[in-house]
């Protein structure tokens, strides 16, 4: 077990053992950024990103008071994000309103003493990384999930199949078959320079 994982172990139980509020606040800075960013890239809105991050720990927390049994504390957030998500795309299509695809990228130009350099290769990082969010916007929505959870969010196998509620080999090939995917759409697209 890593030192990650018994500190995560460790902060569950004092929680569920005496509900310390900050015992949830230690795992709510541990996780709240990773949830956010993992919302943010399905709906692309830092408002609902924002609002359904909150939610899903409003969850988290009523979730463990009513004792219910947790393997993974950050499968439990990511299961809880992926669900609020689907709901908001649920009623949106009830809504009917279109979805927008884009994803903002924006060019933070650092403190003036950064050489130019450093300056031109973070240009380039950010529009590789831009037409990689171009390349999985085009993938199946099975394959995005996967591929994100496992190389944006840096989750293991185990944990994205609790996520997704597949088994190890049921994820494994869709991790396979998204990766082949994602090389075939970057290979369409023009290389940046």
């Amino acid at each position: 077990m890593s030192r990650s994982n018994f500190n995560e172990k460790l902060l569950l139980l004092k929680l569920r053992t005496t509900e310390d509020p900050e015992a949830f606040a230690k795992l709510y800075d541990i996780y709240a950024k990773r949830i956010y960013s993992f919302v943010f890239f399905k709906v692309s809105n830092r408002e609902e990103a924002e609002d359904i991050t909150s939610e899903v720990f409003l969850k988290a927390w009523r979730y463990i008071n009513e004792k219910k049994k947790i393997e993974s504390f950050s499968g439990l957030l990511y299961r809880l994000a992926r669900n609020c998500v689907i709901d908001l795309y649920r009623s949106r299509s009830k809504q009917k309103e279109t979805l927008s695809i884009d994803t903002e990228i924006t060019i933070e130009i650092g403190d003036a003493g950064k050489w130019k350099e450093d300056l031109g290769e973070e240009i380039v990082n950010k529009l590789e990384m831009q037409k990689i969010v171009g390349a999985l916007q085009k993938m199946k929505q099975e394959y995005r999930e996967v591929v994100t959870l496992r190389y944006v969010d840096e989750l293991e196998v185990s944990e994205i199949a609790e996520i997704t509620g597949k088994g190890h080999i049921a994820v494994r090939v869709t991790l396979h078959r998204g990766l082949k995917k994602l090389k075939e759409l970057l290979k369409e697209q023009p290389a940046v320079e």
